[in-house]
């Protein structure tokens, strides 16, 4: 006699992603002597950040896992809040609706629906940038403009997208003449982008960014990602 892991039958791929969220959350916050099919409807903040880091771990096979700050961007996210702390987010317990039933707010998907995507992203597309850390990719826009305003003409930064479902952005400065800054985003690039130019190529050809944040120049950071192209090539 041996437990299995969880099992969810669907029928339709569109019930894929709902199925994962099923299977991860019955597979991580269920007692070995529980009765069947009962799972805890709320968990433990810091739990879940254990479990969002394992899976992240797993399914983009990387030794990189996510770190503090990501957790504290993940935190306000899934809870709605910009004025807790670090602290005070340990603290709280997250609920299954949180996580996979309620529309993140302004979007129209849930946090495991954007979570899955960055996955997906990061697995097919991202995975050496990552290992690399050069991807904060869990970080907020407003958090963003408040790094980079400060910071000389053409620094620039990776981020996932919070409007869209498995896309990498990137953010970066512009300095005008008279010293204001103004932090903009590119459009999203998402798997499908990346499959046509990597990510490397695409950092290369956009003679506005200069460095990558703090201060390392982008050939320095991103050279050894770059593909060698015929030279002379028209």
């Amino acid at each position: 006699q041996v437990l299995s892991l969880p099992i969810v039958v669907i029928v339709h791929g569109n019930q894929d992603n709902n199925a994962k969220a099923t299977v991860l959350w019955d597979n991580a916050f269920s007692e070995m002597d529980r009765v069947p099919f009962v799972v805890a409807e709320r968990v433990p903040w810091e739990k879940m950040c254990e479990t969002l880091n394992v899976k992240f771990m797993a399914e983009v096979q990387t030794t990189k896992g996510l770190l503090k700050e990501h957790y504290f961007f993940l935190a306000q996210k899934i809870f709605n809040d910009h004025s807790a702390s670090f602290e005070e987010f340990q603290s709280r317990s997250v609920s299954w609706a949180q996580f996979n039933k309620e529309i993140l707010p302004g979007r129209g998907f849930t946090f495991w629906q954007w979570f899955d995507g960055v996955l997906d992203l990061t697995k097919r597309c991202l995975k050496s940038y990552w290992s690399d850390r050069l991807i904060i990719g869990f970080i907020s826009k407003q958090y963003v403009c408040k790094l980079l305003s400060t910071e000389p003409d053409g620094t620039f930064l990776l981020r996932f997208s919070d409007s869209e479902i498995g896309g990498v952005t990137i953010a970066h400065v512009i300095r005008g003449k008279d010293g204001s800054s103004q932090v903009e985003n590119i459009q999203p690039f998402s798997a499908k982008d990346l499959s046509i130019r990597s990510l490397g190529d695409r950092i290369r050809d956009l003679g506005q960014l200069r460095n990558l944040y703090p201060n390392t120049p982008k050939d320095q950071a991103f050279g050894s990602h770059y593909n060698s192209e015929w030279e002379g090539a028209e």
